[in-house]
């Protein structure tokens, strides 16, 4: 049954597709007349929330290098078989071989998962946080479509959406309020992938 090795990279093109939603954006920063005093890009990373508020912790007596807020992180967070989602085992496609025309390519029907990512939006002040935030709620209203490419060579794409389920928000800090270290607003995102097993060839 498994006999022959296959990888589609699914995860890792929905992991890629995710993180350039949230690639480009920044906090701003002005003078009490509201002039700009500064533009901050904010860095996004694949890793858990716990790890950044360690290396944060560490700051304060290690020789690491300084870890800057604002930044955002994300990672998945859950994956589970979606029933609902499920995909005829019947369905099949195919695409004719580049080059030869007497063979075509065959996919069969995939397996649809339910995947979970967390976004983790790390500042500290409250309002570089609400900043980020406030750019990103409204382009989900809940959900925001983007087109997946889920087996290029067969030229199959699936508009998925990356529904936001939940925002919550974490005031870490150690001790009393002036020793704070980050305030941290975790945002639950919920969308699918689809697992194909490895291409065929038929006449």
């Amino acid at each position: 049954m498994f006999e022959n090795h296959f990888y589609n990279e699914s995860t890792r093109r929905m992991v890629s597709v995710f993180g350039s939603i949230f690639n480009d954006m920044e906090v701003v920063k002005k003078d009490a007349a509201g002039k700009v005093l500064q533009k901050i890009k904010v860095p996004l990373g694949y890793a858990p929330r716990s790890k950044i508020l360690a290396r944060l912790n560490e700051q304060t007596t290690g020789p690491n290098i300084a870890l800057k807020l604002p930044r955002m992180s994300f990672e998945i967070s859950s994956m589970e078989y979606d029933a609902n989602a499920r995909v005829s085992k019947h369905k099949n496609y195919t695409k004719v071989v580049v080059g030869d025309t007497l063979n075509l390519h065959k996919l069969g029907a995939p397996a649809v998962y339910k995947v979970g990512f967390e976004l983790n939006i790390l500042a500290q002040s409250q309002d570089e946080a609400l900043q980020l935030l406030e750019q990103i709620l409204p382009m989900f209203q809940p959900e925001y479509t983007v087109t997946i490419k889920d087996i290029p060579a067969m030229d199959i794409k699936t508009d998925t959406p990356i529904i936001l389920d939940s925002v919550d928000l974490n005031d870490d800090y150690e001790g009393d309020l002036v020793t704070r270290r980050a305030i941290v607003y975790t945002l639950s995102f919920s969308t699918r992938i689809r697992y194909y097993r490895g291409l065929g060839k038929s006449k």
